[in-house]
């Protein structure tokens, strides 16, 4: 923590800062102080420093109600289109801080708090990172929120209010071990219970046909229960709402069950119901074919279509309100987005609402649902494709499977009648997979039912087009230089993937970091690079500043020989921040490979200070804001043609850190904004990849070829790095040498090579500056505002408008 500062040294920086909001200082600090007493109930004799973060969060909170309450009125008067963004994850990290900026007020509450005796860094540091996303694709979708406000745009997000979050997860004797992320065990105060708003979710039961329809009977129903949190826009008044769903089991209790004792039972079973939205899944990119898991995807979808169409129903007509009937204005009213393919069950519950509930006839239901929706594709990556057993479907949504068979049954008709014979075609573009187990591909059920599908990055939308989908018949949209990932102010909301997409491919780091250890350790007399003073102890583990290390080689960088100079590069690249899945047990082995290494160098009495091997444990939201603005370099290394974009690759971007990475992902968009010249690009490009798959790929190749790679490998083979258990890598080994399809070894020569030339590079401040000024120049592309922007005019069609709407103390 830091020292506090001097009255004369903070009147100073509040002059610099500016005295904007200042003058509600009195009014904060009343607030501040009502809510400590009469929200808490607490007076400062017995108050902690968690019951002082409660009082100023409400505190900042009455803010954001007026503003809230207005925004929806102006929503209601002005009857826009409505944007819904629909995700099993928004990973939202902290609201204070984003709120306070967002409204303004962060100068005003800062000076509250220190006339009150109080840090704000500390109070700060009580609020839990929300437990609703574990990586890229729930950060994207929490910065859409936050753009989508920004822009003016009536959006609303809809997920889970998930009980248990992301693990917390903890080091220990060099293994990774997870304990439950209780983030809502001390409260919430940001969000606003909804109960009259609670919707009833049907699982299980049977079809019925009958000459008016069909109809889903004997149904199990769970209560969706909606969660309101303020999303404000920049200081435009506007604050849009995320609606998350609690599951809740149904009051109702069997009369007879109770009258034989059974109700000590019913009550028990209650449970059975709320687990549905009790965890977190701990992965975005591993699809894990869990009966629970679809339950989730249901549930979150059944419950928002639902309000959906309730709020479609209710239209301003001059002062008075009417019930809206006429579905075909429903594309004109609702745009829905799905990102990925876990809200896919979105089209066939719209389906089911239009022509059961609804009773129109299949064609113009098919028609709205198509106008309607969107989709956006995260990945190709065949672990983390979702394809329900249709057995599985069968059981839990025995009326949605009709549907979707009814979908593909019309879509393959349309592809037959177009391409006369092609077999092949069909199979490759049917929604059901017919080989061994039936099951539904649930990528090819979105585009067959969007009217917009998109990649997140160029290379990955070409790739999807190519691979996973080819089709002539139908309008496929692409947006192959949109990469939607955000950074919603200047140096605010990093975050990294947490999950290892690719595990083996961190091989790169650990293989150069052995090399380098070898011949660290016999370079006797070099000059010290790392100031011992710059580690201490932290969460009983060895905690890394990054920011002291950075500046310590940036002002000493130019008097030291090369061989130190590369032990910048080891410690950038093993500053890898790694959080395995529970179940990924490769991840987790090479987490324990990490601190093994770490235990060897460490405490290698030769390498002393000159080298260390460090992880981070427990990486989320709150840690990737300090550790990625205090990077130098930037790793980004997935095999060319596997990464959906990247988050933490345009972050590092953003706050000056220069990347090293294949050419994929964001990668490919980085360079052409930044220029090739300005990062250091090495390894296999796509067409590299498809042409060694064709001729087959033996790492044995590159083993016996480069000693410095077989070195490495053997240390980690025979025990050096665990001695007590000469074994226990053995299995990566052998996964390198004869599993690995993501090609490891292919890329480590010129992997090598790269960062030979970042050393190089590194010896010339003025010249690596010239090349972070280019990079943050380039990196405006990438801004969420843009690529809202764009989704609202190409996808949704909607205008954002950066207009303000009145603020609740304007009279005008």
């Amino acid at each position: 923590m830091s020292k506090p500062l001097s009255d004369h040294d903070r009147r100073k920086q509040i002059s610099v800062r500016g005295l904007a909001g200042i003058e509600n200082v009195s009014d904060l600090k009343q607030n501040f102080n009502r809510h400590l007493h009469f929200t808490l109930v607490k007076d400062r004799n017995v108050a902690t420093k968690r019951d002082y973060y409660f009082a100023l969060a409400n505190t900042v909170r009455d803010h954001l109600i007026g503003r809230w309450i207005r925004t929806q009125q102006y929503y209601y008067e002005k009857d826009p289109k409505r944007v819904y963004y629909i995700s099993l994850e928004f990973y939202m990290g902290r609201t204070l801080q984003n709120t306070m900026v967002n409204l303004g007020l962060e100068n005003a509450c800062d000076e509250a708090m220190y006339q009150l005796g109080l840090e704000m860094e500390e109070l700060e540091d009580m609020e839990e990172d929300a437990g609703l996303g574990n990586g890229g694709l729930g950060r994207l979708a929490a910065c859409f929120l936050d753009s989508m406000a920004s822009l003016g745009l009536a959006a609303y997000g809809y997920g889970i209010r998930y009980e248990f979050g992301i693990f917390n997860q903890k080091i220990v004797n060099g293994w990774q071990v997870e304990e439950a992320d209780d983030w809502l065990r001390y409260g919430n105060p940001w969000e606003k219970a909804r109960p009259e708003y609670m919707r009833p979710v049907h699982f299980y039961g049977r079809t019925e046909h009958h000459p008016d329809g069909v109809k889903w009977v004997d149904t199990q129903v769970v209560l969706a229960l909606p969660y309101d949190t303020p999303i404000p826009g920049y200081r435009n008044n506007i604050v849009n709402t995320m609606r998350l769903w609690s599951a809740k089991a149904p009051c109702e209790f069997n009369l007879k069950d109770f009258n034989v004792g059974g109700y000590i039972q019913a009550v028990l079973d209650r449970n059975l119901a709320e687990n549905i939205s009790r965890v977190l899944y701990p992965n975005d990119n591993f699809f894990e074919g869990k009966e629970l898991r679809l339950k989730q995807e249901y549930f979150v979808v059944s419950a928002t279509l639902q309000d959906i169409i309730r709020r479609f129903k209710v239209s301003k007509f001059g002062s008075r309100e009417i019930a809206r009937t006429d579905f075909s204005k429903l594309p004109d009213k609702v745009a829905i987005q799905l990102n990925d393919t876990h809200p896919a069950m979105a089209i066939p519950e719209l389906m089911r609402v239009l022509v059961d509930e609804e009773k129109l006839n299949w064609e113009t239901a098919w028609d709205i649902c198509v106008r309607t929706c969107a989709y956006t594709n995260h990945t190709v990556l065949p672990e983390a494709l979702e394809r329900w057993p249709v057995e599985l479907f069968a059981h839990l949504l025995p009326r949605h499977l009709e549907i979707v068979y009814e979908i593909n049954r019309r879509h393959l008709e349309v592809i037959a009648a177009k391409y006369p014979g092609d077999v092949d075609r069909l199979r490759r573009m049917s929604l059901i997979e017919e080989g061994g187990q039936k099951r539904i591909n649930m990528a090819h059920l979105c585009i067959v039912g969007s009217h917009a599908v998109n990649g997140v990055a160029q290379i990955h939308s070409d790739i999807l087009k190519a691979t996973v989908y080819v089709s002539k018949q139908k309008l496929i949209i692409l947006f192959p230089k949109q990469d939607q990932r955000h950074y919603s102010s200047p140096l605010a909301g990093y975050v990294q993937p947490r999950a290892c997409r690719e595990p083996t491919k961190r091989i790169l780091l650990l293989a150069s970091v052995l090399s380098l250890y070898i011949s660290t350790r016999h370079q006797e007399g070099s000059q010290q690079a790392v100031d011992p003073k710059n580690y201490h102890d932290w969460r009983k583990g060895l905690y890394f500043n990054l920011t002291a290390i950075s500046f310590k080689f940036m002002s000493h960088f130019s008097t030291i020989r090369y061989e130190v100079l590369r032990l910048f590069n080891v410690v950038s690249l093993t500053v890898a921040l790694l959080q395995a899945a529970p179940g990924y047990h490769t991840a987790k082995m090479i987490i324990r490979l990490i601190t093994a290494i770490g235990e060897v160098v460490n405490n290698d009495p030769v390498v002393g200070d000159r080298l260390k091997v460090i992880f981070l444990e427990n990486y989320r939201v709150t840690l990737a804001e300090k550790g990625i603005p205090a990077a130098d370099l930037s790793e980004q290394i997935s095999t060319a043609g596997t990464e959906a974009s990247g988050t933490g690759n345009m972050k590092f971007m953003l706050n000056g850190a220069l990347t090293i990475g294949t050419m994929d992902g964001a990668n490919v968009e980085m360079a052409e904004e930044a220029g090739e010249e300005n990062l250091f690009i090495f390894g296999m490009r796509v067409d590299d990849v498809e042409a060694l798959d064709k001729r087959g790929y033996h790492a044995e190749e590159y083993y016996n070829r480069l000693p410095e790679l077989k070195q490495a490998i053997d240390q980690i083979a025979g025990g050096f790095f665990s001695p007590k258990q000469p074994d226990l890598f053995k299995e990566i080994v052998n996964m390198l040498m004869h599993h690995d399809r993501f090609k490891v070894f292919a890329d480590y020569e010129d992997y090598i090579k790269c960062q030979e030339k970042v050393n190089a590079l590194y010896k010339n401040p003025k010249e690596w500056t010239k090349k972070v000024i280019y990079n943050i120049a380039g990196c405006g592309k990438f801004s969420s505002d843009r690529t809202i922007a764009q989704y609202a005019r190409e996808i949704w069609g909607v205008e954002p408008t950066l207009e303000k709407i009145p603020a609740p103390d304007d009279k005008h």
